[in-house]
């Protein structure tokens, strides 16, 4: 069984869960993925406590930027204008499209890094969809890509999927058969080969960004697979698709936020952190400046509100704008661990995914799914930021009810 992005009808998604809870494939992989997370997790707190301070930090300095958010996006656009970069800020998922469409044009090759606000604004289908070839970059969102499913989880979006599927996945789609499927290693070296040649020809390279650091327009990306690395350096063209919450004072808040976030997806310590600021130059001839040496000869960065401004302005919402979009919350909510991200909304799932989805699309949107929440409050304890998730959830079933007259 396929999940694309559900509709946020409450039948429908009760549906869906219900044919996923028969699909022993789907099972299995959440259950294998989420059993290796928990001991990996362990494994890297035990081993760096510290990181608890580390995220503490960041909790308050996140509440900073949320009181004052204007004055940190002026300072992150002004920082990043100054170094060469191209900025733009999109009210809507529908202007954020038409700024990409207007950089990108038709015909293109591009190849993208794991993106989830490039899910939320469905960048790839319209990428698509106006004529452009377009691939993920990163394995599991590969594996989604092909599947023409939805992401199951922010950081490993993939956690359903067996190696047994996406051999097969490889086979059906591509015609990319591998020798000895049973080995993970097998299946990651079909999928280098192939990705190799369109990174190697594309002519542009899409990411998000993990943080950006308002004082100098630092862009911080993490990364484990290299892919990132590929995808932002060797295209002529580099658009960074992320939202106005990912600001921060400065490189060292940037820096903290990318350690925090990979610490509690157990990816610590991370193989790359990339840290960009404008497009590749040189000033090695005369001192003159010239952009466009081995990187990108340029450098495009949209800044997406949809929805986060208003956000700002409610007493329960403005929370989930400090989320650093680890996906803890999800392995620990134990609704997630039957239904994945087919609960929370089209495109985040889960305890973050149904504020996200009330961010992003509106309360009364996102206020009968929130319904399947236990309000057990596992998300809370284990979220870095401690995030009110399931008071917040309570707080949209009391949207519901009250538009509903279930409760005055």
């Amino acid at each position: 069984m396929v999940i694309r992005r559900v509709s946020l009808k409450f039948e429908d998604v009760l549906k869906n869960i219900m044919k996923i809870t028969k699909n022993e494939d789907f099972k299995k992989g959440i259950k294998i993925s989420v059993n290796n997370f928990e001991m990996k997790i362990r494994e890297v707190f035990e081993k760096y406590p510290e990181i608890n301070q580390l995220a503490e930090e960041i909790r308050e300095t996140k509440k900073s930027v949320i009181n004052n958010m204007d004055v940190y996006l002026d300072r992150a656009v002004t920082s990043m204008k100054k170094l060469g970069a191209h900025v733009y800020i999109a009210e809507t998922a529908e202007d954020a499209r038409e700024i990409i469409n207007n950089i990108v044009g038709r015909n293109k090759l591009i190849v993208m890094s794991k993106s989830m606000i490039a899910e939320e604004i469905g960048l790839r289908e319209y990428l698509e969809k106006i004529g452009n070839e377009v691939w993920e970059t990163d394995l599991g969102q590969f594996l989604v890509q092909l599947e023409e499913g939805k992401p199951m989880h922010p950081i490993i979006p993939a956690i359903h999927i067996s190696r047994k599927r996406a051999a097969l996945l490889l086979e059906e789609k591509l015609g990319i058969k591998v020798p000895d499927s049973e080995k993970i290693e097998n299946i990651v070296k079909k999928v280098r080969e192939f990705l190799r040649d369109k990174i190697k020809n594309a002519d542009v390279g899409i990411s998000g960004a993990n943080s950006i650091a308002a004082d100098t327009g630092a862009i911080f990306l993490v990364e484990n697979e290299g892919n990132i690395r590929l995808v932002t350096g060797m295209p002529p063209k580099h658009i960074v698709v992320t939202g106005i919450e990912k600001i921060v004072p400065s490189m060292i808040d940037a820096f903290k936020t990318v350690i925090v976030q990979a610490a509690n997806i157990a990816i610590y310590p991370p193989t790359y952190i990339d840290i960009l600021v404008g497009p590749s130059s040189t000033a090695d001839i005369e001192q003159h400046r010239v952009y466009g040496a081995q990187g990108p000869m340029e450098l495009h960065v949209i800044l997406i509100d949809n929805g986060r401004k208003n956000a700002l302005k409610h007493e329960f919402l403005k929370e989930q704008l400090r989320c650093v979009k680890c996906g803890r919350c999800l392995i620990e909510c134990p609704v997630w661990r039957i239904s994945a991200n087919i609960w929370g909304g089209p495109v985040y799932g889960g305890p973050m995914g149904i504020n996200w989805t009330a961010i992003t699309l509106g309360e009364e949107e996102a206020s009968e799914l929130a319904h399947l929440c236990l309000s057990c409050g596992r998300c809370y304890e284990v979220c870095p930021m401690k995030i009110p998730l399931h008071e917040m959830i309570r707080h949209l079933k009391n949207v519901y009810n009250k538009k509903h007259n279930i409760i005055k």
